[in-house]
Parts: C-alpha cells; structure tokens; sequence
C-alpha cells in the first residue's frame, strides 16, 4: 500500500475541497481584484449564499456590500493587509439575519513571494455569546463590562435593537455608559460595515454652532464660512448617529430634526438643495424626557418620535455584584507592560460594595486610578480610597451583608468556584465571614450548602 503524506493529499484538487468542505470554518478566498474563486460549504451555511451566486464576482458585489465590513482590507484600490488580520465582524446573510463571526484574513502568496490573493476563515459564534450571556458565563459584550441579571437583560436588549433601523432612546444616570450602549447597537447591526458611528454631545455645543455641526454649512452662509463642510449627519450616512444630552437640543433644532426623522431629508446652513440620507438615529438623556415635554421644553411629537424603542441602563448601586467585576477590567486595563497588576484588599473592596456611587461607572473608574496612584504597595488598602468614600454614611461597614448579597448572585459564584466558598467570596468582593453570615441569614435558600 502507498504510503501517504499531506502534501500528496492536498496536491489533488478533489482531495483538497474535500478537506475544506468538512471544516467548520468558512472558506472564502478572492484574488487582489476581489474576485472570489473559492468559497466552502460552511461558509455558505453561514451566510446563506451558494457557491454558485458568490464564485466569480467581485465580493462587494456578491454580497451587496463588503463582507468584512468596515474592517474589508480592499474598500481602496490598494490593499491595507500586508500580512495577516484577526478580528470580530457582524455580518449579514442573505436572509437578512445578522451574525457574529470571528474572521482570520491572510495574505497568499505565490513560490516568488509575491502577493495573489487572500484567504479569509471565519466562525460564527452568534448562537455561542448567545448562550453565555443566558447562562451569565461572561463578564461583558460588545465592550461592556457586567454580569447582574440587569445587564444581562441589556445585552439581550441590545442584540434584539440591534437587527432592526428603528430610534432607539437611551435613559440612564450619568456615568453609566449611554454612550458605550449606543456604539454597541451600531456595532451589532449591519450599519457597522457600512458606515460610521457618529457621536454628538448636545449639550457641549454652544446653540450658535450646533446646527452647522448637524447638517453643515455651505460657503458663505456665515462669518468664517470659508468652504463647504459636511455635518454630522452625512458623515454618518450609512451608519448611526448618536444624540447625547438630547433634551438640551433647542426648540428650533427640535423641529428640524423632528423634519429628518419624518422623511429623512435636510438643508444645510444656508444651503437650498435639500439632501437625503440613510442614518439611524439613537439619542440618551439622564433627564426625565416626559417632564421635560409637560414643562414644554420639550416636543411632545420628537419625544414620540425619538422613543420607539426605549432602554434603561440600571445605575451601579442597583448592580453591585459587578463591582469586582469592574474593578478588575479597570486595573487590567491601568496596568503597564511589565508591571505587577495591584488589588484590593477586602476591606476596601468592601467600603467600595457599600458606597452608592453617584458617579456610576464613570466615578468607579476614577477610584481606582485614584486608588493606584495612592498606593505604594500591590495591595490598595481602605486608607487609599478617596475620601468620598471613606467618610460616606454610605460606606459605614455594617453587620450582615444586607444590600451586598442576593440569593441569584451568591448562587451563579458558588457555581462558577464549584462550591469553593472562599472563592466564592472573593469573587463576590466580600468577606468569608460575610458569606457566611448570609448563610445563616437565609437557609431555606441553600438547603444543601
């Protein structure tokens, strides 16, 4: 009998599609005019296409739009890939349903070196984050840090908003991420491999320039005017545009936004041609908008307008079970190349667990960096908080682990640590003496612990 060897193998053309074929990554591969000339049989479970619609044409072409998005390395005439790339990519198939996959893309090359074409493999993982986020086995999306019942809820909000161009309105306190809420929508949807995610802060711009800033400007149609410039609005076209501090917006540009959210067209600031774009429209506020519209500061028609899908983003105090979990994002991310990561002692993690924050995310983030600062050790002790926390009637450490604990939160640790509950407590931000407690304090909720 032959013997066999891999190079034998994938030298016959039919043993080599058989091998591709029976991947469960898929194969799409394309020369440096986009041309596609292979494409397996996962990749069309994946995206719905047949090999027969895709092979031949110009991927952009075949797919209705660049298949890696926003990340496509042929959007220009020349190439930004010189290697390779890895990334994550929200796709639409040809079904229209959007899909999470993790893309690898490498330059191929030929036996002179020289470049002829790339090979890209890709995996969804949709249904995977799907079930994590059900079973709360991870500990954020879409660059969003949490694990309570509430923010699994949102991630779940998220990816349902997400398939669908409808206005989205965001509500929360300050500091809890409207914005990082916002961009998640976009990048979950298929918009994110068409156009831009662009942020405008409401209430940051004095009312002068806001308009201009919207819609633009033509030459001419102020003092300093020098030359046409592109508003916020068509450079997100394709994409989405996101309305920060929304209920500060001025009457006047109330209803001239209220005139683009009704058929999609505007004129710019001394312009007459009046221009149409495709822009999906997410705006947040940490106001009351119904008061605001029965004080009439507000439309009661852009309120409407505006509100189609609502999301509440819950304040930290409400969430506290992810403090750790944020704590730990934050000083991963504050650490330096080389460095020894520091942590908190559990006495200070615990007047943290405490403390109301009326900052939200934003002002825990600001503590720990504070907190490193301050520390001359790798252990951040209570005496290196700021002083807020420290002297809060909020933070008064108190017997029992009322507003620290709940049964759900003690109960996915106890899982994640195998029943370890010195673990658990650890992961929880509190003491095992706390743990404990709360035990006792509730044992008709753990019958076998």
């Amino acid at each position: 009998m032959p013997k066999l060897s891999l190079k034998k193998i994938i030298s016959n053309q039919k043993n080599l599609e058989r091998v591709l074929d029976n991947l469960k990554d898929g194969i799409i591969a394309h020369d440096l005019n986009r041309r596609i000339f292979y494409f397996n049989r996962e990749a069309e479970k994946i995206t719905g296409y047949s090999r027969k619609e895709v092979i031949g044409k110009d991927c952009h072409i075949a797919f209705g739009e660049p298949f890696c998005g926003g990340r496509c390395s042929f959007l220009n005439d020349k190439p930004t890939l010189t290697d390779k790339a890895e990334y994550s990519i929200n796709l639409m198939t040809k079904g229209g349903e959007s899909r999470q996959v993790e893309m690898s893309v490498v330059m191929m090359k030929d036996d002179n070196n020289q470049d002829f074409g790339v090979l890209a493999c890709f995996r969804d993982i949709t249904d995977l984050l799907n079930l994590k986020i059900r079973a709360g086995e991870s500990n954020g999306f879409s660059n969003i840090i949490g694990m309570d019942n509430k923010m699994l809820t949102l991630f779940r909000q998220i990816k349902d908003v997400a398939e669908y161009d409808y206005p989205v309105h965001i509500s929360g306190e300050t500091g809890t991420g409207k914005e990082l809420v916002a961009l998640a929508i976009h990048n979950e949807s298929r918009r994110a491999g068409i156009g831009s995610f662009v942020p405008i802060n409401c209430g940051a711009l004095p009312e002068g320039i806001i308009e201009s800033e919207l819609f633009g400007h033509v030459k001419g149609a102020f003092s300093g005017a020098i030359r046409d410039k592109k508003g916020r609005f068509e450079l997100a076209d394709g994409g989405s545009i996101f309305f920060d501090e929304i209920a500060e917006l001025s009457k006047l540009l109330q209803v001239k936004l209220l005139r683009f959210l009704q058929d999609g067209t505007f004129e710019k600031v001394g312009g007459e041609k009046i221009i149409s774009v495709n822009v999906r429209v997410i705006s947040a506020t940490n106001k009351n908008l119904k008061k605001e519209v029965l004080k009439n500061r507000f439309r009661e028609d852009l309120f409407y307008r505006l509100k189609v899908i609502p999301i509440n983003i819950p304040p930290l105090r409400e969430r506290k079970t992810d403090i750790p979990v944020l704590v730990d994002f934050f000083l991963d991310q504050a650490k330096n190349d080389g460095q020894k990561k520091k942590k908190f002692s559990n006495e200070a993690l615990s007047i943290m667990m405490d403390y109301s924050w009326p900052g939200n995310v934003r002002e825990l983030q600001n503590t720990v960096l504070f907190s490193i600062v301050k520390c001359h050790g790798s252990i951040i002790k209570q005496d290196d908080l700021p002083l807020e926390l420290k002297t809060s009637k909020n933070s008064i450490q108190k017997r029992g682990p009322s507003g620290k604990l709940d049964v759900d939160a003690v109960n996915k640790a106890l899982i994640k640590t195998g029943g370890n509950k010195a673990k658990a407590a650890k992961l929880l931000g509190v003491g095992r003496a706390t743990l404990y407690r709360f035990f006792n304090d509730n044992p008709e909720k753990f019958k076998d612990g």
